[in-house]
């Protein structure tokens, strides 16, 4: 099985929803199912750099794992990143809500310092 989204699927997935004043988002089950494969590795990866501290394995060797953990993490973000640009944020522009702008502003400066 593949764990590759393609854009429509991205697209056609609704990510957010403004009940009762509380944010949440709703992905279909497809890109849910996709995000929890995806996060279930990276657990994997985390107990297994773990691992390779608990063993005095190389210092170069435990930096490439993290690397790689760092790498699956981004990948994450920028599914969960795409969904919402295009669904949350173009529903709350439409709506006259600009305010998503600086939203969506202060959680790319946050991604780009990692």
């Amino acid at each position: 099985m593949s764990n590759e989204l393609s854009h429509e699927e991205v697209l056609d997935s609704s990510c957010c929803n403004h009940e009762d004043s509380h944010r949440k988002s709703h992905h279909s089950d497809k890109i849910k199912s996709n995000l929890i494969t995806r996060l279930n590795r990276i657990e994997g990866q985390i107990r297994g750099i773990k691992g390779l501290i608990e063993k005095d394995t190389y210092c170069d060797d435990v930096i490439h794992q993290i690397s790689a953990t760092q790498s699956a993490l981004n990948s994450v973000a920028k599914i969960l990143l795409e969904g919402h640009m295009k669904s949350c944020v173009v529903e709350r522009i439409q709506e006259g809500d600009l305010e998503v702008l600086d939203e969506v502003l202060v959680t790319i400066q946050k991604l780009m310092k990692k």
